[in-house]
């Protein structure tokens, strides 16, 4: 039996990699575009950002390495180059994903360390410990990834033949140690990091509402900001592990239970589904940050004809990833006695 032949109907193939080529196409674009403009505000750039640069460059290296084997693949209704590539496939998937969800606890971590102080001008987080951090969790995916290839673990073909992975089914007995350690390390300690994270600044930020509450009627823009941002972080995390919470279930139960009971197609869906995760971060940063939005629509091939663009200057834009609000005073002048109040963003990244 060729365990590289795919077991899907030729129509279902065709759709797979059509579905594969459009996930393909959008998540290049859209990683892309907010490598663009985190490139246009470089100068401008607050350490902390550099993580969401590296959560997009993750997403891009999954779509760029990977996806167009697996559309030729579905469209030869058979995988491509046997046991190298599907190694190689299996590494890359591995390797991106672990460093994708390490960003992500990362990521909430900071977020956290900044909303301890919300208003405080010293900066949290340096340019040092940032890069510590990027190298930190790329090395880790890469160390993950390696095992393996070294012994412990092992790669091969999902079961519906047109995409590899971590051979489930096939370490039920000399990799479960590894399967156990992988899925407590990369999946379960991560998440409960990440929610624990966003719950505390959902609390911080609570306690700061009724503070401000108490001593006047408006709701602070600090609040207002990092309430947004909130938003984003937190459907930015839910996207990923959402997207790989059904493949994890599928693959565990091949490790319990018989896998050859899972028609092909239902291993299928999952598998697709997880593929997903690498389009959704754009498209939140879209539609929930007005600065990016206005940015983006600032482009020379969205300015054209009689419609110039114009990027709005308000207090309560946000850019993609802010992390702190600094609220300073202006001392009032007799044409003004309401306390003037001066909004400046500091940008997370």
């Amino acid at each position: 039996m060729d365990i590289y032949a795919s077991t899907l109907s030729p129509a279902l193939d065709i759709g797979t990699g059509c579905y594969l080529l459009v996930l393909t196409v959008l998540s290049i674009m859209g990683n892309l575009l907010v490598l663009i403009m985190a490139f246009k505000r470089s100068s401008r750039m607050k350490p902390p950002e550099l993580l969401s640069v590296n959560l997009a460059l993750t997403d891009l290296g999954a779509a760029v390495t990977m996806y167009p084997l697996a559309v030729a693949s579905a469209w030869n209704h058979h995988w491509l180059g046997g046991d190298v590539t599907c190694i190689y496939y299996g590494l890359a998937g591995f390797f991106f994903g672990v460093a994708s969800i390490m960003n992500l606890t990362v990521l909430a971590i900071v977020r956290f360390i900044v909303s301890l102080s919300l208003q405080s001008p010293k900066e949290k987080i340096g340019w040092k410990k940032v890069k510590l951090l990027c190298m930190w969790t790329w090395l880790y995916a890469l160390v993950w990834a390696l095992f393996p290839i070294l012994g412990w673990g092992r790669y091969g073909p999902e079961p519906f033949g047109l995409s590899c992975s971590l051979a489930w089914g096939q370490m039920k007995h000399e990799g479960f140690s590894f399967v156990i350690s992988m899925f407590s390390f990369n999946l379960v300690m991560p998440s409960v990091i990440i929610i624990c994270c966003y719950f505390g600044i959902t609390i911080k930020l609570y306690v700061t509402y009724k503070k401000s509450m108490n001593n006047s009627n408006r709701i602070p823009n600090v609040v207002k900001l990092h309430r947004r941002l909130l938003v984003i972080s937190v459907l930015i995390s839910i996207g990923f592990i959402g997207c790989w919470t059904p493949y994890s279930l599928v693959s565990l139960w091949s490790i319990f239970r018989d896998s050859s009971v899972i028609p092909p197609e239902i291993s299928l869906l999952p598998c697709m589904f997880a593929k997903s995760s690498t389009v959704y971060n754009p498209l939140i940063y879209y539609y929930f940050s007005q600065s990016f939005k206005s940015e983006v629509k600032q482009l020379p091939w969205l300015c054209l004809g009689a419609n110039p663009c114009h990027v709005p200057n308000r207090v309560n834009d946000n850019s993609i990833y802010m992390a702190r609000v600094d609220v300073k005073p202006k001392v009032a002048t007799p044409l003004n006695l309401q306390e003037v109040t001066e909004v400046k963003t500091v940008t997370l990244g």
